[in-house]
């Protein structure tokens, strides 16, 4: 069984989210992170979405480890979130950021459900998919891939690669390497951590392969 939420009230919940965001949310990504926060402490009892260790600290540990993405998302259209279990952080971009086109995959199916569940009922259009990133599943081009709190294959991280710009990956100390033709671009320390980061990868240019 999961942990219990912490029954917030929505204007404590909204002042937490502008505290550790990194920019100006508007009213309708507070609003939608809201009802997602509703949703996930509906599930959370059943799925363990969020462990009881960070419970209390539920909005600055995950909806602001999230939102420390938005100076990265300059120039992207497109958003493919792999493993994104409780929507963190491809459901919390996706509301920071209306315009931007999010998919979000999610093997296990019961939390794919719940996806699908608080994509409704936060009003977004996030395209779900129940699914894993192996040879069979037909990955489109985007801009930027991310994921949280996942160790990703080999493969899988290579074939990521080859269909998308650049991908941003949440860290510990233990940082893992880029794959081949692909370097760490920029590096941001998440609050009140000194090992949790988020690093960005790009392709590395012509020179820096060619040495």
């Amino acid at each position: 069984m999961g942990s219990v939420l912490p029954d917030l009230a929505q204007e404590e919940f909204v002042d937490r989210l502008h505290a550790c965001s990194p920019a100006a949310l508007a009213e309708e990504t507070t609003v939608a992170l809201w009802l997602h926060y509703q949703e996930l402490r509906r599930w959370n009892p059943r799925l363990s979405l969020v462990g009881p260790g960070t419970a209390s600290r539920v909005v600055e540990r995950h909806y602001g480890e999230a939102l420390a993405a938005l100076p990265l998302l300059a120039g992207a259209l497109s958003l493919l979130d792999v493993g994104s279990g409780a929507g963190f952080p491809g459901l919390v971009l996706a509301a920071a950021r209306p315009g931007l086109a999010v998919t979000l995959i999610e093997a296990r199916q019961r939390k794919w459900a719940f996806l699908q569940s608080a994509v409704r009922r936060a009003r977004l259009s996030c395209q779900c998919l129940n699914a894993r990133v192996g040879a069979t599943l037909e990955i489109v081009r985007v801009d930027l891939v991310v994921w949280r709190a996942l160790r990703l294959p080999e493969a899988a991280v290579v074939r990521l690669a080859s269909r998308s710009q650049r991908m941003l990956v949440w860290s510990g100390a233990d940082e893992p390497s880029p794959p081949a033709g692909w370097r760490p671009e920029r590096r941001i320390l998440l609050a009140q951590s000194k090992e949790r980061r988020i690093v960005e990868w790009v392709k590395a240019r012509k020179e820096e392969r060619g040495s």
